[in-house]
């Protein structure tokens, strides 16, 4: 008996602990995703909608399989990008796309990050934006570093860009042209 009321007294408490750690939201904010977050006086580049979320996996057919078997989602074969050092697989999710991202060699990027990371992880976010040339001249203006001088051909044909992780909140950001 002295347990269960232990258990509801520390149940109440619990309940009260994080009723007190809710904030009520102010009525009337609401999220547009007509407008664009870049917001310049006189911008030359909009930034536009999320690509693709990339996810390094250390096993590209297992991922796949998760994706495809388990989830339902469409996924693509494995594509070899050599001069990214990467194979990628794509996963669609209708309004997005992930990409699977595997080492194609120990000197590739992804090799590295999956032996800091051994079971993977989130690699980066890309976002495309109306005017890549006209971003990265605007963002070295603004101090944030690209892990290249120029843009360059991505997986997805377009020119795109790595943002430094340091200079975006942690975040490895690719910025791909719409």
């Amino acid at each position: 008996m002295r347990r269960v009321v232990k258990a509801a007294a520390l149940a109440a408490g619990a309940t009260g602990l994080f009723s007190s750690v809710q904030t009520p939201v102010a009525a009337g904010r609401s999220f547009s995703t007509s407008q664009s977050y870049h917001q310049a006086s006189n911008p030359v580049w909009n930034l536009g909608r999320l690509n693709h979320v990339a996810v390094a996996v250390p096993d590209l057919e297992k991922a796949s399989s998760f994706y495809r078997d388990v989830l339902g989602a469409q996924v693509s074969e494995a594509v070899p990008l050599p001069e990214h050092g990467v194979s990628v697989v794509f996963v669609n999710l209708g309004n997005t796309k992930m990409e699977l991202l595997h080492p194609l060699g120990s000197d590739s990027p992804i090799a590295g990050f999956l032996q800091k990371n051994k079971a993977g992880g989130m690699h980066h976010v890309c976002i495309e934006v109306d005017n890549i040339n006209a971003a990265v001249m605007d963002l070295k203006k603004k101090k944030i570093r690209s892990l290249s001088d120029e843009a360059k051909i991505g997986a997805h044909g377009k020119p795109v860009i790595f943002l430094h992780p340091k200079d975006c909140g942690g975040v490895l950001v690719e910025l791909e042209q719409a």
